[in-house]
């Protein structure tokens, strides 16, 4: 199926669900009671009342009179008034939250209306990307037992079709039973022909203008998901002391997390030919020191001024890495004073590579955390199993010290409840700095108005 084929079929759908909401509306009205003497389409008899107030019997009537009268659709006026409800996800039922944000934004479409402006209050829903990609996936193991990488995308994606068929009926039927007066014979999906061809357009002016850009860079990385995450989707948890955790895909039930291990680099030389000397090294991420390209002192700290120039001998990677001298990173006054470098997973490392590009950076992982080729025994194993066969192999090799319980703060992933790790990858980026600066100027010079005024 071609991308237009997929994308019509997306918009027939949505509009098959708009269509069947008001009668899904009709069942449910059905099976309940209505005002006296109403009749679909037509206005309510409010001459005769209850004794007490039925909200449900009454609101059955109203919306289908409300609708048939069209009253919904924008009337040509001098004044116009738009808005777009923010597209509900494709991802279940809708929640409170939603229902907050439709009732606010439809009392202040109702007033517009009632001010006889143009008014157009635009319904949609959204592919939700990783969110709908995490629903689907679970959805296909649990009737399937089957993992990604084990189906094909088309069949992924008609799986994912078959659930944007089954939400957004629902979705749309619960903002007609909240009395949303939206103007349904626009509602649009965020994947529609039309939505996909808009946004194709814009990333294709928006790169030729040079305005976005694709960069290599440190990101937050979902290994469940196999997908960069922004910082939102990252939530932080502190620990105190060592705590076991579970993690997604990994050979134990649970790992220890808030320990600071201390081991050993043997000095050496350009050549890798060692002094016999060793520097101590602390770190709460064991494995990522299968990507250290350099050790750092403070140039200040006169405890290692015979070091300088000096090298230490990578033991798995088998290769001198350098010692280098940097204030910015290396507090002296705390722990050993020697801080191992990372740059390919630590946004700080990534800073000190930056400050010293001939340290050069690697990426020790594969895309779903297992241990990339290359690092002997360690390859393929997923990083925390790595972690924990590291302790017994630095332990055989004399370069494990001692580990001590150490407080953390530890990032978690929304949708796929893994460690979030940092990463090397290519992504795109949006150069904001032209565009900040205008929209500062619009707003200060009254052409961009932010309501209310506080904000």
């Amino acid at each position: 199926m071609s991308v237009t084929a997929k994308a019509q079929r997306k918009e027939k759908v949505i509009k098959e669900a708009v269509s069947k909401a008001p009668q899904k509306m009709k069942k449910t009205a059905a099976k309940q009671e209505v005002i006296p003497k109403s009749k679909d389409g037509h206005k309510p008899d409010t001459t005769q009342f209850d004794s007490e107030y039925n909200p449900m019997k009454v609101e059955n009537a109203w919306y289908s009179w409300w609708e048939n009268q069209n009253f919904f659709e924008p009337k040509a006026a001098d004044k116009k008034f738009v808005m777009i409800l923010p597209p509900p996800n494709v991802t279940g039922e809708l929640h409170l939250g939603h229902a907050l944000t439709a009732s606010i934004e439809d009392a202040i479409t109702r007033y517009h209306r009632m001010c006889g402006e143009e008014s157009l209050w635009v319904p949609g829903t959204d592919h939700a990307g990783i969110a709908t990609q995490f629903r689907v996936e679970k959805k296909i193991y649990d009737e399937k037992k089957l993992h990604r990488g084990e189906y094909s995308r088309e069949y992924f994606l008609e799986e994912a079709h078959k659930w944007v068929e089954s939400k957004s009926g629902t979705i749309l039927s619960q903002l007609r039973d909240m009395g949303s007066s939206l103007a349904w014979k626009d509602t649009y999906y965020t994947l529609d022909e039309k939505r996909s061809e808009s946004v194709i357009a814009a990333f294709i002016k928006l790169f030729d203008e040079g305005l976005i850009y694709r960069s290599e860079r440190l990101v937050n990385w979902d290994c469940a998901l196999k997908t960069a995450i922004s910082d939102a989707e990252v939530e932080y948890i502190t620990l105190t002391k060592r705590t076991k955790l579970n993690v997604p895909n990994h050979k134990y039930p649970q790992y220890p997390f808030g320990v600071m291990t201390h081991f050993y680099y043997e000095i050496c030389d350009k050549d890798g030919k060692k002094t016999g000397e060793k520097v101590e090294i602390a770190t709460t991420r064991l494995e990522t020191m299968l990507g250290d390209t350099a050790v750092a002192i403070n140039p200040k700290d006169a405890r290692y001024n015979h070091l300088h120039g000096m090298y230490v001998w990578h033991p798995i990677r088998e290769v001198p890495i350098p010692i280098i001298q940097d204030e910015i990173l290396v507090d002296m006054n705390f722990g050993t004073g020697v801080v191992k470098v990372t740059p390919g997973h630590d946004p700080n490392d990534y800073e000190v590579y930056k400050r010293h590009p001939e340290i050069g950076l690697i990426s020790i992982l594969t895309p779903d955390g297992a241990i990339a080729p290359g690092y002997g025994q360690f390859s393929g194993m997923m990083r925390f199993d790595a972690r924990v066969e590291m302790v017994k192999w630095m332990k055989e090799h004399g370069l494990y010290k001692e580990e001590k319980d150490h407080e953390m703060r530890l990032g978690i992933t929304q949708r796929g409840h893994d460690i979030v790790e940092q990463v090397i990858t290519p992504q795109w980026f949006v150069n904001t700095t032209d565009m900040a600066a205008r929209a500062i100027k619009a707003v200060d010079d009254g052409e961009l108005k932010i309501v209310p005024d506080e904000f």
